[in-house]
């Protein structure tokens, strides 16, 4: 039997900035911008009391709570901080898989500090967590991935709870399928339109039901719906994929505005691949439409792309297939991704003879 530990830190980013400025202590805060295309990228506990949440725009985000504090993100500083927690783990487990700046999972099923319960080494982890960062975290424990890490919302912000073998079906029925980690809105409302609304009814359907629904997902749904994971606690995953987008101030139809932002998101993404040293051979160009409906646009090449020029050129080869844009475009992004060992450097020219089948939104 495993033991997980899921460490989640509270409003991460918005805790780090109350942290460092004091006079916004109290105080409803939105990490972001305030501009017209804005979003939060995080919201501090007081702002989420007016139902501010990360990924919403700024300007509903200020309609909700017209008090909101934005302060611009400081990524570095999150960066370095995240360090000094990743450090604190390591003294634990070597077996942790990071998901993201402020949460990991830990197997601590033999910790090398020797305590004898995953809720002992959770409580400590957390605590030395505050005393060296002055930020609180929670945790989630459970025997599975799967378990932990919806464990660790029970308790928010600044506690823990444990979800022993005994009580693991129990504990998922009574849950919505929207909590469930991998199941997004999208699948949800599927689900419950499959009358499909707790883990207790997706524990009364048949494996072949689920996948019939849901293809190959519907063998994971059928294992979490009893509480079931195999996952291993995976450390140092490879990283799929780097990109970055942009929110345009207007929206635009223009082909030389939308090409820039495209021009711009490329050149941020080659600044990442060149600091990592990590070259891919897939590019996929996203748009979001003024009515918020996204296209993706990629394309896969034989080799890995070397050089900031061959990726700004297949990246604005992709976005010219969408115009002229039927409507305005309000966001581009650029991502590179299929990171692979051994492929010989991409040629400087490319032909772009994309199919149709590569290029439907998605």
């Amino acid at each position: 039997m495993r033991k997980i530990i899921h460490v989640d830190m509270d409003a991460f980013y918005a805790s780090v900035e109350q942290r460092d400025d004091p006079s916004l202590r109290g105080h409803p805060v939105a990490v972001g911008y305030a501009a017209k295309r804005g979003v939060v990228a995080a919201a501090s506990y007081e702002a989420r009391k007016f139902g501010v949440r990360s990924a919403m725009p700024s300007t509903t985000a200020l309609r909700k709570c017209p008090e909101l504090i934005f302060v611009p993100p400081r990524f570095e500083v999150y960066r370095a901080v995240s360090r000094e927690i990743h450090a604190i783990f390591s003294d634990y487990t070597p077996l942790i898989e990071p998901l993201s700046l402020d949460e990991a999972y830990l197997d601590v099923t033999d910790n090398r500090r020797g305590i004898p319960t995953a809720s002992t080494t959770a409580s400590e982890i957390r605590a030395r967590i505050f005393e060296k960062t002055g930020l609180t975290a929670s945790a989630g424990i459970s025997y599975n991935k799967f378990l932990a890490k919806l464990a660790s919302d029970y308790r928010k912000p600044n506690g823990q709870f444990v979800v022993r073998p005994a009580m693991g079906a129990s504990f998922v029925e009574t849950l919505p399928v929207g909590k469930f980690h991998g199941v997004g809105p999208v699948t949800a409302d599927k689900m419950n339109r499959l009358g499909i609304f707790t883990g207790a009814d997706m524990r009364k359907l048949s494996l072949s039901f689920l996948q019939q629904h849901f293809g190959k997902s519907g063998a994971w749904y059928h294992a979490i719906a009893n509480g079931e994971d195999d996952r291993q606690v995976v450390p140092n995953r490879p990283r799929k994929s780097a990109g970055s987008e942009t929110t345009f101030a207007n929206d635009l139809t223009d082909s030389v505005g939308i090409e820039s932002g495209v021009l711009a998101m490329a050149d941020q993404v080659w600044a990442w691949c060149e600091k990592t040293n990590a070259f891919g051979r897939t590019v996929t160009v996203k748009i979001k439409y003024a009515d918020f409906r996204q296209a993706t646009r990629s394309h896969s090449l034989s080799a890995k792309i070397t050089s900031a020029a061959a990726l700004r050129q297949v990246s604005v080869g992709l976005v010219r297939t969408v115009f002229p844009p039927a409507q305005g475009v309000r966001l581009v992004g650029v991502a590179v991704s299929n990171f692979g060992e051994g492929l010989a450097p991409a040629p400087e020219q490319f032909d772009l003879a994309l199919t149709g089948d590569g290029l439907e939104p998605r």
